[in-house]
């Protein structure tokens, strides 16, 4: 169970088995996140994102703590970008939450300020803690444009 949570439901999985390399494993987990995230938004609102990126959040912890002292953080291992990509677009409309993601993504493979030091948290809490703070950052690009439109 641990694997299948970590992998979020196999999309970790499909990178390393279409060309022998998971890198760009957790873009995919969050470009195919981001329809569920902002349909979760769409039907329940804004309050239902927050809980679905904290339960992922919290699921990932438990799955990837099984995991990271046998893998390691794994390219395959892609709970957290899922958590990090629905924080990104709590409370955001369709374009914003595009935005959002982005700067998710870009503040996560670049790892801004903040992300860094979650990253080199030990164990699995920087597994989990750099993908959220990146989300907390893609959440801010996406609000600030949102107000500015």
């Amino acid at each position: 169970m641990p694997r299948l949570l970590a992998s979020w439901f196999g999309t970790g999985l499909i990178l390393g088995g279409l060309r022998g390399s998971h890198n760009g494993s957790g873009t995919v987990a969050g470009v195919l996140t981001l329809p569920l995230a902002l349909a979760i938004g769409v039907r329940w609102g804004w309050a239902a994102q927050l809980a679905s990126a904290v339960g992922v959040a919290l699921v990932g912890m438990w799955a990837v703590r099984q995991l990271v002292e046998e893998e390691g953080d794994a390219g395959w291992i892609v709970i957290d970008e899922a958590a990090g990509t629905i924080l990104s677009v709590v409370g955001l409309g369709v374009g914003t939450a595009v935005l959002g993601f982005l700067v998710f993504r870009v503040a996560d493979i670049f790892k801004a300020p903040g992300v860094r030091a979650a990253d080199e948290m030990p164990g699995f809490s920087g597994v989990m803690l750099d993908d959220l703070v990146a989300g907390i950052y893609g959440l801010a690009a996406g609000h600030l444009l949102q107000v500015l439109l």
